[in-house]
């Protein structure tokens, strides 16, 4: 078992001086509080790698459609869905 490159012996060891250091009182609220950032770590994390997938996609998109442009062809007409109208460059 391996954790971070840390093996089974030193994830023992950590254990048994963090229980000499905080107590058995103090263990398990620390582990709630170490687990609530790891979860908000997770979610910000996943938010930023969202958004960031978001941000490639329009910007393939804006490519394909330069792509277009310069070769000659009209782009594809984009749907406005505030007002439901269509524009096109022609």
């Amino acid at each position: 078992m391996n954790f971070f490159g840390i093996g089974l012996p030193e994830m023992i060891l950590i254990m048994v001086v963090a229980l000499l250091i905080f107590g058995p009182k103090k263990l398990p609220e620390i582990g709630r509080s170490l687990g609530k950032a790891i979860r908000g770590f997770q979610e910000a994390s996943k938010e930023f790698e969202n958004e960031f997938k978001k941000e490639a996609q329009q910007l393939e998109e804006s490519v394909k459609m330069h792509a277009q442009l310069e070769e000659g062809k009209s782009p594809q007409p984009v749907s406005n869905k505030e007002n439901e109208t269509v524009i096109s460059d022609q």
